[in-house]
């Protein structure tokens, strides 16, 4: 058993080891890093992880940690993403960004509930790198097709007759506030030349 779990662990370090020889900003920095201190990046880069879930757990700034991590990649991959041809990791992206606003939209409401969750900024994060990693058990994907995209289909008509009818009452009160713009500056217009016009007499 422990021979099992020693084997298990050494492939996972191969793997990740592989992962951090790949030619990216972060391995170069990585390697730089092992070049002047002499420690392989392979513990470097579990030092840096071992760091940021403690910070998680107990730092101050831990809620501005969890989104960056959450938000700065995917944007960064969504925009790599736009600017290449293949249009599937355009729809990985977009999917990412579906489950993101539908977590973010859940915890404005249950934030109170939340909070007292211990670790609560440690666990959004490990969801948030689930629901990113590109791997066949992605959490976005998942959650997408499992729960959103059914709940939404069974709703799409009702939602796009309400965005129409929201559209149709913004357009009526924007086309309101320029008429009420237009008649508050006529008038102003008319009481200056008045002013202008007593004070000529």
């Amino acid at each position: 058993m422990a021979s099992a779990v020693q084997q298990n662990v050494e492939t996972w370090k191969a793997k990740l080891d592989k992962i951090l020889h790949e030619k990216n900003g972060f391995t170069d920095l990585l390697e730089k890093v092992e070049q002047k201190t002499g420690v392989r990046r392979l513990y470097l880069a579990l030092g840096l992880f071992a760091i940021v879930v403690l910070y998680l757990m107990v730092g101050y700034g831990a809620q501005f940690l969890c989104n960056f991590i959450g938000f700065i990649y995917p944007a960064y991959a969504s925009f790599k993403a736009v600017e290449s041809t293949d249009k599937d990791d355009d729809t990985v992206w977009l999917i990412y960004w579906v489950v993101y606003s539908f977590f973010a939209l859940l915890e404005f409401f249950t934030d109170i509930f939340l909070f007292w969750i211990p670790f609560y900024w440690l666990l959004k994060c490990i969801f948030l790198v689930w629901c990113m990693a590109p791997t066949s058990y992605n959490g976005s994907q998942m959650l997408y097709f499992r729960f959103i995209r059914p709940f939404i289909l069974r709703y799409e008509k009702r939602i796009d007759s309400a965005l129409d009818r929201a559209s149709d009452a913004a357009k009526e009160a924007g086309e309101v506030a320029q008429d009420m713009a237009s008649d508050a500056a006529s008038d102003a217009l008319k009481k200056q030349y008045l002013d202008n016009s007593a004070k000529t007499d």
